[in-house]
Order: C-alpha cells, then structure tokens, then sequence
C-alpha cells in the first residue's frame, strides 16, 4: 500500500476544544505520518500508509465526518516526475549525440564531432 492523502470534513469542528480532540483521534491509527487541521474550512487532511475507512470510524467518535477525497500523496508524484524526466533528459541527449556522429560535417566550422 502506497501513501494516501485522505481529506474529510469534520462538522463538528468548530472551536480549538474539537480540533484537538479530532487531531487526537487520527494519531491514533496505525500508519499516520503528518495531520493537518483547518478550522474554517473544517477540514482535515491524513497522510500515511493506513485505512481511509479507519480514520472515518474513528473520528466519528468527535462528530459527524465526511470524506471528501482520497488519493495518493502528492509528494510521491512529483518525486516520480523528477525521475521520469531526468530519464528521458538522458536518453534524448543520447539520441542527439548519436544523430551527430552520423551526420557529415556540411558546414566549414569544424563543429561536428568525429
């Protein structure tokens, strides 16, 4: 199971007095790495390796929940996309080199390589 970023809506969060409570609630699972807690939006996002359905549950003790997302966490993608395109960066170099090695020389400067 990779990353998942879990975000739902906590109704009865309202006050500090609630966050806390519901920050509390989604330590306890198995798997969380980072909680964030918005109070106006009433919204709180879970990033870890763990259940969606298990954050639900338990932060139903605090209040009534909703799900509004559930996806991968973003950090893992953009570290994949690095990769792809220092790949693909590599290969077109080669490609490039390659096409100049065969290529005459046509031109009077002497700059292609032999």
């Amino acid at each position: 199971m990779a990353q998942q970023k879990v975000v739902l809506k906590v109704l009865t969060m309202t006050d500090d007095k609630t966050k806390q409570k519901a920050i509390e609630a989604a330590a306890d699972i198995y798997g969380v790495d980072s909680i964030a807690a918005e109070l106006k939006d009433q919204k709180l996002t879970v990033i870890g390796m763990m259940d969606p359905v298990a954050v639900a549950k338990k932060l139903k003790k605090v209040g009534k929940v909703d799900i509004i997302s559930v996806g991968p966490a973003k950090e893992e993608k953009k570290e994949e996309k690095k990769e792809e395109k220092k790949e693909e960066k590599k290969e077109e170099k080669k490609k490039r080199r390659k096409m100049i090695k065969n290529e005459p020389c046509t031109t009077s400067i002497p700059t292609c390589i032999q």
